[in-house]
């Protein structure tokens, strides 16, 4: 059997979890022989298969900020057909006021070792309407959040994956932004 704790704490790029969870802002807690901490999402998971828990350490409980009036989320993902892992995924929530973006926050999945947070595609969301020449400036700007750290294998090259992100982050933030109202 599988948990949502073992998933994470086994952070691999092609999960689900690990962009979903960081979008979310969650906050994981964890125990060992020191006692315990708190670790938000954005620093828990730091690399291939690595995360910040240490030497002895478990992780014990995974918090979900409750969602919120206004706020819809989505979720869209580039899988492989054999295993439905992600080649590449992005995890969007948004906050609209009176048709505006007031909040976004939007990590990619499958393209890093770790999940990457797109701030440039977060600012150019907020305080703007949602319509769909600003999505796709939005969903355009995450180039600058890639970095030279976009992976690829026998699935999708690098290249690859830099070309489809823009497309998945469109995707989700246009599924986000009608949920949203």
């Amino acid at each position: 059997r599988a948990t949502i704790g073992g998933n994470v704490a086994h952070a691999d790029p092609a999960s689900d979890l690990p962009p979903v969870l960081t979008a979310l802002g969650a906050t994981f807690s964890v125990t060992g022989p020191g006692g315990g901490r708190n670790i938000g999402a954005s620093d828990f998971f730091q690399g291939l298969m690595t995360t910040a828990l240490g030497e002895g350490e478990v992780l014990t409980s995974i918090q979900v900020p409750a969602a919120r009036d206004g706020q819809g989320m989505a979720y869209r993902k580039f899988f492989h057909p054999a295993s439905r892992y992600a080649v590449l995924s992005a995890a969007v929530v948004l906050t609209v006021a009176g048709g505006v973006c007031s909040a976004a926050s939007v990590a990619l999945g499958g393209l890093a070792p770790s999940p990457v947070k797109a701030s440039s595609v977060e600012a150019a969301l907020q305080g703007k309407s949602l319509d769909d020449a600003t999505i796709r400036e939005a969903a355009a700007a995450v180039e600058d959040d890639l970095g030279g750290d976009v992976i690829g294998d026998i699935y999708a090259s690098a290249e690859y994956r830099r070309a489809m992100a823009s497309v998945y982050v469109g995707r989700a933030v246009s599924a986000a932004a009608r949920r949203a109202g």
